[in-house]
């Protein structure tokens, strides 16, 4: 079975919205497959954080998400939800963005209706493409892919500029035009998402944002509101900047790291981590026999 149909297969399965949890390197990836979740998210925001040190404002490249990506795909057998911002320029510009991204590995491709440079779906400041260029970007993901179980996820962030109601109106014509899965970035209220996934038929994903513009809700809440997917985006990147903050506090106080082994994973689990193990088995397995001392082979 293709990570593809997997996920398809996670997203059509009954008892509530799967856990989405993002990732913003290959390390992250492995931690969130340890910890027993089905599939990953690669966060834009999360990568252009992490690789660039910046700001989620559209700064990332192509040929970098590819590269990340493919680490990613090689490091878990989990499917991997990408986002691919606008899809880095025209409708010409997507169908290329998609062909890279399935060639690397990823499982869903996530575009979204802002104009570029894009933002974060909760910074102030958005715009968005007109509802026809959306469409067309949609049709060619769809006429781009060559596994039909891809997912293409269509984002819109309308409702900040538009209001509830022609977001919604762009949801259904996403829909209409191939989207497999449907994402309004930042209501405000539960209210809001109610209407969302009562008036718009399909399958919905939630972003839930710690500090953002959306309510946080619970993932039993959100099941019964009518979601498909709960995102996570940047919930383990962030957990993780806390943590070498403490090590790095510890580190700056006391001139050492004695004392701090409970702010760390231990040096074993790290190296099971990214399996270090399976690798020296490949290495005994593939090293060459070497020629005893004093021949010439």
């Amino acid at each position: 079975m293709t990570t593809p149909h997997r996920l398809r297969e996670l997203i059509n399965r009954e008892g509530g919205p799967i856990l989405l949890p993002g990732a913003p390197n290959a390390l992250t990836a492995r931690v969130i497959e340890q910890a027993g979740f089905e599939a990953v998210y690669v966060s834009g925001a999360g990568l252009t954080n992490t690789y660039l040190g910046m700001p989620d404002l559209g700064l990332l490249s192509v040929t970098e998400l590819v590269g990340h990506v493919a680490a990613m795909a090689e490091a878990v057998s989990i499917p991997l939800v990408v986002d691919a911002d606008t899809g880095f320029g025209n409708a010409l510009n997507v169908q290329r963005t998609v062909r890279q991204l399935e060639r690397a590995g990823a499982s869903a491709i996530q575009l979204e209706d802002q104009v570029s440079p894009k933002k974060c779906g909760h910074f102030a400041g958005k715009d968005v493409v007109s509802q026809q260029e959306m469409v067309g970007k949609v049709h060619a993901a769809v006429d781009a892919r060559l596994d039909e179980d891809l997912l293409i996820i269509a984002r819109t962030d309308a409702l900040a500029t538009e209001g509830l109601e022609a977001a919604c109106e762009r949801a259904a014509a996403y829909s209409e035009a191939g989207a497999d899965i449907l994402f309004v970035e930042a209501p405000r209220t539960r209210e809001q998402m109610d209407y969302i996934v009562r008036n718009v038929p399909g399958f919905h994903m939630a972003n839930m944002v710690e500090g953002g513009l959306t309510p946080l809700t619970s993932r039993d809440e959100l099941g019964e509101i009518g979601f498909s997917i709960a995102l996570y985006a940047n919930a383990a990147m962030r957990g993780a900047v806390a943590g070498m903050r403490l090590v790095m506090d510890h580190l700056a106080q006391h001139g050492d790291t004695l004392g701090a082994a409970d702010l760390m994973i231990s040096w074993e689990d790290r190296q099971g981590l990214v399996r270090k193990p399976e690798f020296d088995e490949l290495d005994r397995r593939y090293a060459a026999d070497l020629p005893a001392e004093g021949v010439v082979a």
